[in-house]
């Protein structure tokens, strides 16, 4: 695999949970201006009405990530009214269970208690959804994931905003950009906390993290080649996958789509 796991703050299980939060609402709002919602949809449409009974259930959520964006925009869509989403993570994110969870919208919900994506204990129909998630994961934990949702017949996507087709060198050099970035794409953050202001501009670790962070994602991000090695064995009659390459606002994305037949 041309793929490299290397160490990521995020995925540590001693990472300061409130950072961990205030990272990834950083990231919601960079999928924002990604229009990640938009390329999702597309994506999603046909599978979620075919195969996923209008059921969404979106793994390794972080803050809800732009699966809660593309829920909205599905239920004004025809045919998708009735379009329900469950959020789910390893580490759920307080902040967003509190808001989501009491804002009356019963369509969107987020699980309160851990969910082990290789391990996902759920009945009926689904599409699960791994947004910028799936490069987390080592090769063995990414295909124990795959697995899980071909046994349980329900379709599966993931969906990653790198394509990891650059030299490696260049993950390296992209690290002082997204440094700065951080700082213009703060302000447009909500709901915007003193926390997030105060450990972005007074002290940056914010940026550090993200930076940091950012970089490893591309080096661990599956190319479409190491998607072939995941998906040995996991292909039948049964079940067939899908995966391709996207173009759009920074870059090419790559998606994984499997479906049930």
């Amino acid at each position: 695999m041309k793929r490299i796991h290397l160490f990521e703050f995020e995925d540590q299980a001693w990472f300061p949970n409130w950072i961990r939060e205030l990272m990834t609402r950083y990231i919601e709002t960079f999928h924002k201006l990604l229009g990640t919602s938009d390329q999702l949809i597309e994506i999603l449409k046909e599978p979620l009405k075919s195969h996923g009974d209008l059921k969404l259930y979106d793994l390794c959520s972080g803050a809800g990530g732009p699966m809660i964006e593309v829920q909205k925009k599905l239920k004004i869509a025809d045919g998708y009214e009735n379009t329900k989403l469950t959020l789910s993570d390893l580490y759920p994110n307080g902040d967003a269970i509190n808001i989501i969870n009491n804002n009356g919208d019963e369509s969107v919900v987020y699980e309160t208690s851990s969910v082990d994506a290789t391990n996902v204990k759920m009945e009926g129909k689904a599409l699960r959804t791994m947004i910028c998630s799936l490069h987390h994961m080592k090769p063995e934990i990414a295909k124990g994931i795959l697995k899980n949702a071909k046994d349980q017949k329900q379709a599966f996507c993931a969906y990653e905003i790198s394509d990891n087709s650059f030299p490696k060198w260049i993950w390296w050099i992209a690290i002082p950009f997204s440094f700065l970035t951080v700082f213009f794409v703060t302000p447009m953050v909500r709901p915007m906390t003193f926390k997030q202001l105060f450990f972005t501009y007074v002290i940056p670790v914010l940026p550090f993290f993200i930076a940091w962070d950012g970089a490893v994602s591309n080096a661990r991000t599956y190319t479409l080649e190491d998607m072939d090695i995941l998906l040995e064995d996991l292909s039948d009659e049964s079940y067939t996958w899908e995966k391709g390459s996207l173009k759009g606002k920074g870059g090419n994305k790559l998606y994984l789509l499997g479906t049930p037949a």
